[in-house]
């Protein structure tokens, strides 16, 4: 879902950010974060889990890093925009998914997360814990 500058919901929380079971996971500053359109989240539940943090038109954006469809890498994908809906394109066989809501032009659906931006550090809702691991340096020649 699209960043919003709004607290997790009310009601008693750990050092974890787990709020009456609701877990939201600080991935790190907005500021940072920004500088690139997509960030792959490794998931301590293993591959499958993996997130995508996209940065898209001002706005963070979370979703399942493998294609409901095959696997397919979703952060390698492009992101274009059709009918005022932002998409990403994966990069094996071109099935597209709404950056907001998941949805397919198939019958595909893609697992999204809640994001927020809060004092300037951006936290994405899910089970498991994420960490961030940036991509490796692009080689030069």
């Amino acid at each position: 879902m699209a960043a919003s500058s709004t607290s997790a919901s009310s009601g008693s929380r750990n050092e974890e950010g787990d709020t009456d079971g609701i877990s939201w996971r600080l991935i790190g500053a907005a500021s940072e974060l920004a500088n690139k359109r997509c960030r792959l989240m490794y998931s301590s539940l293993g591959y499958n889990s993996d997130v995508c943090l996209f940065y898209v038109k001002g706005e963070f954006f979370a979703m399942d890093a493998r294609c409901a469809h095959s696997g397919g890498p979703l952060c390698e994908g492009d992101i274009e925009e059709a009918d005022g809906v932002l998409q990403v394109i994966c990069p094996w066989h071109d099935y597209d998914f709404d950056l907001r809501t998941g949805r397919s032009g198939t019958s595909l659906q893609q697992q999204v997360y809640e994001v927020k931006v809060e004092d300037g550090n951006v936290y994405v809702k899910h089970a498991s814990r994420l960490s961030l691991l940036p991509f490796p340096a692009e080689k030069k020649n």
